[in-house]
């Protein structure tokens, strides 16, 4: 599939929001060792800004390891990262193609050996990654046939862990005094978290154990929801509210097995939990994702990984919905 077919399929992809569908980039960056098939890697369509033929790379001095230099594309200069070198593949062909990526309010371009195709996948095809998968850059295996056993196989990147690596940013690291006085919840009551990334999810629990606020941590919306229901049937037969036990939920967007969209709807379309606040937190940054979090109901949006406004965005909604109690 040539290059110019696959931005194509990028600028005009369906909007899939809010039905626990998704669209990835299929890539590919060499093999692991000699004589062994090269590997299949996705990265979610809505992190994709551009694709373009490699162009000239200029070296930096003083680069971190893995980061090739910048490029300068229409004005912009953007850092390249070297992605096979990162999940220690080596490319049979060379650094052909370059991924030109918007995370969390930054741009980046990832250097890969060539693209595939662009899959339409449901959240349920895409199952957690074990710990250590790839050093800890992958986050997910998303089964491209469906639930079938001889199903091709992608290795979903972990970009928040690649990132983290590769250009770490001071901006990232908490600033204590910047996330205020300790934030009391109802006693008994907690935070329900839920984010695929290792890294993510550190940094979550830093700001929250920052703020003094009690919390459970989960790893894919499917696992935040089954959490929730499990909670709430706990909580009736001890004649409690939902609210008693949980004070918000906190979810990631891009998330195996269901993703923050799917878990968010299930929430505020139920009786029993439309009056929990949720808060998303994402690296899907961008007025059009900001619509669809308006759009399922969520009560708040902020960009990862921004502590301080993470803390005032909870402290605010939470306020919100004491005034309305």
């Amino acid at each position: 599939m040539s290059t110019k077919s696959i931005q194509q399929e990028v600028d005009e992809r369906s909007n899939l929001t809010g039905s626990n569908k998704f669209e990835m980039l299929l890539f590919r960056l060499g093999a692991v060792r000699d004589n062994m098939p090269s590997e299949l890697f996705g990265i979610n369509v809505f992190k994709i800004r551009e694709i373009v033929a490699m162009p000239e790379v200029t070296a930096m001095a003083g680069s971190t390891q893995h980061m090739l230099g910048v490029v300068n594309l229409r004005g912009q200069i953007i850092p390249v990262i070297d992605l096979p070198a990162v999940i220690g593949c080596v490319p049979k062909t060379g650094l052909n193609i370059m991924l030109v990526t918007e995370f969390a309010r930054t741009t980046q371009a990832f250097a890969v050996e060539s693209v595939e195709d662009i899959v339409r996948l449901d959240w349920g095809q895409v199952l957690p990654a074990e710990r250590g998968a790839a050093g800890g850059m992958v986050t997910s295996i998303a089964r491209l046939d469906g639930d079938v056993n001889q199903s091709r196989l992608a290795q979903v990147l972990d970009v928040e862990s690649i990132l983290g690596n590769v250009m770490p940013n001071d901006d990232a690291e908490l600033d204590t005094s910047s996330i205020g006085p300790v934030l009391k919840l109802k006693p008994g009551s907690v935070v329900l978290a839920a984010d695929d990334s290792f890294v993510a999810r550190a940094m979550i629990e830093q700001g929250l154990n920052a703020m003094g606020v009690p919390f459970i941590m989960t790893k894919s919306g499917q696992e935040a929801w089954d959490k929730l229901l499990h909670i709430s049937n706990d909580a009736e037969s001890k004649g409690q509210q939902i609210s008693d036990r949980v004070a918000m939920v906190l979810t990631d967007l891009e998330m195996p097995e269901m993703d923050g969209f799917t878990l968010t709807k299930n929430i505020k379309q139920d009786s029993r939990f439309r009056h929990v606040p949720v808060v998303i937190h994402s690296s899907l940054s961008g007025a059009t994702n900001e619509d669809h979090v308006r759009n399922v109901g969520a009560d708040g949006y902020v960009a990862k990984f921004q502590a301080d406004e993470l803390a005032a965005t909870i402290r605010g909604v939470l306020q919100r919905y004491e005034h309305h109690a």
